[in-house]
């Protein structure tokens, strides 16, 4: 089924903006009249946060509040206009995030009508279209990254620098992109003054070669080439674009870590950065560690403990950032999927940290939705829904199913694992930014 000709992009963000609005009201109802909220429980400790520092107080006097103080500062009108503020606020970057979408599509030159299909799948996804009505700060996170990724485009280095050091300051999981976008900035791009030269849509339609083979080349070049000759490859790597971003991300993450720490000392350094490093949370969860962390919580763990989670996360995230760097948006979304599926704890909202990238990959996939695609939903779909049923069995009906739960988690595992290769088997790779000696392909 299509959309209806007629449709374009504004009434596209008109009809969305609407069903967010009505999303936040119906939420108001719900919580006054049903026992089950509708609102996040991580929207009331946003707000306790806000109230508290609108008060001249430190926001993390509210226990469980592990953000940057940039976000309570965002959310202080919550106390001085009203409580949903910050549910209006996230649900218009949502909608920024469905319209960066288009800007980066149209900007690769992307046809019209495949550049709304893409809009679509983020702005009436239903994990989307909740997540921010329901007061969750996500949505502003996938609107940097977006952004970012715009800046590059347009040759703003600085920009792009700047925000990124923000973006990692106020939710650290970005830092995951660092490298794939240094990579990307090689010596061919912004050697002269101007925006880079970027790989059309049309240009890519003629790859023969699969991603894969491709990819294990670029791997094993890139291998070869650090173990033979590591000063040429460190060189070669100090181009100019890459240390502009590296000097200015770094410094802005530092300046605002820097600020926060002086004002609020070594309680906002531990509950807001440190604490995310060594996080063990016994409530179960999607990830696989969760019942290995319920079973040894009472008796503590080693920093070695909370740290050897992140080393299948540290292999796969070198092995496809070594594959797919400079097809940018691809490598990103990849990249995501994977530090979910291996994070140490994962919640529902994890998921739109990848969401957001999906419509940057889906014209360049050679998936066919009524086959392949509806397989990959269903077995990404199918094994959250058994993971559901067992956790729902757990927290409402008391029964002791930790060790079906914990399969359930492995099994979703799978299933990610799946749907990550049937994505990357499928997906025509597609520099961001067209080499210097390749030119500048234009679409027919």
């Amino acid at each position: 089924m299509g959309l209806p000709s007629k449709v374009d992009l504004r009434g596209v963000m008109v009809i969305s903006a609407v069903l967010r609005g009505l999303l936040v009201a119906y939420g108001e109802w719900q919580d006054a009249h049903m026992e089950v909220r509708y609102t996040d429980v991580d929207y009331l400790v946003f707000s306790d946060a806000a109230a508290l520092m609108a008060a001249g107080s430190s926001p993390f006097r509210r226990s469980t509040y592990r953000y940057s103080p940039l976000l309570a500062a965002l959310l202080v009108p919550n106390s001085l206009l009203h409580h949903c503020w910050g549910k209006l606020l996230f649900s218009a970057a949502d909608l920024f995030v469905g319209y960066f979408i288009h800007v980066i599509l149209k900007l690769r030159e992307v046809p019209e009508k495949l550049r709304l299909y893409s809009v679509v799948a983020w702005l009436f996804n239903p994990f989307t279209f909740t997540i921010g009505t329901r007061g969750n700060c996500e949505p502003i996170v996938c609107a940097i990254v977006l952004w970012i990724i715009i800046c590059l485009m347009k040759g703003n280095v600085l920009q792009a620098a700047f925000w990124y050091g923000l973006v990692v300051h106020f939710r650290i999981y970005p830092v995951i992109y660092s490298l794939p976008i240094l990579l990307v900035l090689n010596e061919n791009v912004l050697q002269c003054r101007g925006k880079p030269s970027l790989m059309l849509w049309s240009s890519t339609q003629d790859i023969s070669a699969p991603s894969s083979f491709i990819a294990m080349a670029n791997l094993k070049a890139s291998f070869w080439l650090m173990i033979s000759d590591p000063f040429i490859c460190l060189k070669s790597f100090l181009t100019r674009s890459r240390v502009l971003f590296g000097l200015v991300s770094a410094s802005i993450f530092f300046l605002c870590t820097a600020l926060f720490f002086c004002l609020y000392g070594w309680e906002f350094l531990n509950e807001a950065l440190l604490y995310h490093l060594t996080r063990t949370d016994p409530r179960h969860n999607f990830s696989i560690y969760f019942y290995h962390i319920y079973l040894r919580h009472q008796d503590g763990f080693s920093v070695i403990e909370k740290l050897v989670a992140f080393f299948p996360q540290l292999i796969v995230q070198a092995v496809l950032v070594l594959s797919f760097s400079q097809d940018l948006p691809f490598c990103m979304f990849v990249q995501t999927v994977a530090f979910v599926a291996f994070n140490k704890v994962i919640t529902a909202q994890y998921f739109v940290w990848f969401f957001c990238l999906l419509p940057l990959i889906l014209p360049w996939s050679k998936m066919k939705l009524r086959s392949e695609g509806l397989i990959c939903i269903s077995v990404w779909m199918g094994s959250q829904l058994h993971w559901l049923m067992w956790a729902y069995l757990l927290e409402f009906k008391g029964k002791n199913v930790f060790i079906q739960l914990w399969a359930a988690s492995i099994i979703f595992l799978l299933a990610n694992a799946y749907v990550l290769v049937m994505v990357i088997q499928r997906h025509k790779l597609a520099s961001l930014f067209v080499s210097e000696s390749s030119g500048n392909p234009k679409a027919d």
